[in-house]
């Protein structure tokens, strides 16, 4: 499907939509300024990096550390064909092929292999990926597949779709399976079951205009205030013990 009507239909069933794409990308942004200043992550896992775009994940690590090492994962190959481009000049980064439904071919995969220290801590990230991994794939078993693989002090970052009724989740995910053929909202404490009860960092898992994981106590606006469209995605990390 055409890029342009793809876009048409996400906007007809949720007119909000490029506002809930930039909402993510924020997300992004203020996650992994929390996993490289806070967690003191050295070693990030993006899978579902989707490039390339403003302010990608290296773009936001290395500006804090430039030594921060990004390993991007992606099943489409004309990301591979744009990435390169974009990444020819960064020896800190390395773009792969692989799909997340395959955990084990991802952790395997010699370029990762070689690329990341797996007896360091990683910081994987799975944005805007997980709710397009069906119930029958999986989803927690994949991550915990990846998590499984990874050190003490590992953290694991995940922004997702809930499901607690509101109209404009179930308008996403319908513009989302009409479009891609996924796309699944989920129960709140089916999210947080992504974090294979991982101790989520403050202020745990929350709608992205509400999340701030590093300043918690910024003073945030109160669910009833959200509009539509904030209501239709949440964040969180957790940090593996």
């Amino acid at each position: 499907m055409a890029d342009q009507q793809a876009a048409e239909i996400f906007v007809r069933h949720i007119p909000q939509a490029r506002e809930c794409a930039r909402d993510n990308r924020d997300a992004l942004i203020r996650g992994v300024r929390y996993l490289v200043r806070e967690a003191g992550m050295e070693q990030l896992l993006d899978i579902g990096c989707g490039l390339p775009t403003q302010q990608n994940t290296h773009q936001v690590a290395q500006e804090i550390n430039p030594a921060v090492r990004v390993a991007y994962v992606d099943h489409d190959p004309m990301v591979r064909v744009h990435g390169e481009a974009l990444l020819a000049a960064n020896e800190s980064t390395t773009l792969v092929t692989a799909d997340l439904r395959d955990p084990e071919g991802i952790l395997a995969h010699p370029d990762i292999r070689s690329f990341i220290d797996f007896d360091r801590p990683v910081g994987l990230m799975v944005i805007g990926m997980i709710m397009q991994i069906s119930d029958d794939e999986g989803p927690d078993e994949i991550l915990e597949t990846l998590m499984d693989a990874l050190p003490s002090g590992s953290h694991l970052f995940i922004t997702s779709w809930p499901d607690t009724g509101h109209p404009a989740q179930r308008a996403l995910s319908d513009a989302c399976i009409e479009t891609l053929g996924n796309g699944w909202i989920r129960p709140v404490t089916s999210l947080r079951a992504h974090f294979l009860d991982l101790d989520l960092v403050a202020p745990g898992l929350e709608y992205l205009a509400r999340w701030f994981p590093e300043d918690p106590d910024t003073p945030v606006r109160a669910l009833s205030d959200l509009e539509p469209h904030e209501r239709t995605q949440m964040a969180g990390i957790a940090r593996k013990p």
